[in-house]
């Protein structure tokens, strides 16, 4: 029997396989039949031979062969003996990280003929009923708009977000808005700290490049510009404390920011000079009016921010 787990959600495929694993090891204890197979070279041929070895323990082994896809000659190969392992009272995990192209051998014959289970990116209504699944195993819930902005900060990095509802649920078992801003930092947060990166380096073509990888995974343009917006209000605040001497531990509690915003800024804020930071604010300010106002589409307001940039 084939199993052929893969897709791009490596977290739940890996839950998946633990759960194939686990469920293997009640039944059979010696686990001396339990193999994992990764690499190159004669990757195959270990495989293979293994399989073919008659168990002294008369019980059904489990192979687990992880990311063949990316080794040319296992593909190959295992398409010669696919009758073998597919008609064997022995289990095949087939475990495949990422993207498959759609024309390949391998993943049409696995799809055809194997138990096969993609697992791709969750919706958003999907999404919800998992983060609200995984909180239950911790005892905790999450009101409705704590639950958007949780998904709004973390978005389809699902090991990032058993993380952060492991994280809430010690916090608090009945999860409000309130503590998933005190507690979880948005992933666009941390993202925009490149493209600041990026400006400061007078790199447009990258912090462009940065910016549409947002759009293109359906980030809203006005929120990263208001993040954009908000970024740079806090480097002209520390670049302002900076100016005046003021020691890096009492940035901190001068500024009013948090700390993970301090450290992350304070480097930034030393690549531009004051006066540079003022700029960008005020084309921000400006932008954002335009956008407001109608005078300009949200998209095009991002090009427009990065273009007039000196």
């Amino acid at each position: 029997m084939i199993i052929f787990l893969h897709g791009e959600d490596t977290y739940r495929m890996k839950e998946k396989l633990k759960e194939i694993v686990e469920k293997y090891k009640k039944v059979r204890t010696s686990g001396l039949n339990l193999k994992y197979f990764e690499g190159s070279g004669n990757f195959f041929e270990s495989f293979k031979s293994d399989f073919k070895q008659i168990s002294m323990f008369k019980e059904k082994k489990l192979s687990v062969v992880l990311n063949p896809f990316d080794d040319a000659e296992f593909k190959e190969s295992f398409l010669d003996y696919g009758k073998e392992f597919l008609e064997s009272d022995d289990i095949v995990v087939i475990y495949q990280e990422g993207k498959i192209a759609k024309n390949n051998a391998l993943l049409k014959y696995l799809n055809k003929n194997a138990k096969s289970q993609e697992f791709g990116s969750l919706s958003y209504a999907e999404l919800k009923t998992w983060v609200k699944k995984e909180l239950e195993r911790y005892g905790a819930r999450i009101d409705s708009m704590a639950l958007d902005k949780l998904i709004e900060y973390i978005g389809n990095d699902l090991w990032r977000m058993s993380n952060e509802i492991k994280k809430l649920a010690s916090y608090n078992k009945s999860i409000e808005i309130a503590n998933v801003k005190l507690l979880v930092r948005s992933s666009i947060e941390t993202d925009i700290f490149k493209t600041i990166e990026a400006i400061a380096q007078k790199n447009k073509k990258q912090a462009l490049a940065l910016l549409y990888k947002h759009v293109e995974k359906g980030d809203s343009p006005v929120y990263l510009l208001s993040m954009i917006n908000f970024q740079f209000r806090n480097l002209l605040i520390i670049k302002d404390l900076i100016e005046k001497s003021q020691p890096y531990y009492s940035i901190a509690k001068k500024s009013g920011l948090h700390p993970f915003v301090v450290k992350k800024a304070y480097y930034s804020a030393q690549q531009f000079s004051f006066q540079e930071l003022k700029n960008i604010y005020e084309k921000i300010f400006k932008i954002d009016l335009q956008i407001k106002t109608g005078q300009v589409e949200p998209a095009t307001a991002l090009d427009l921010f990065i273009a007039e940039l000196s």
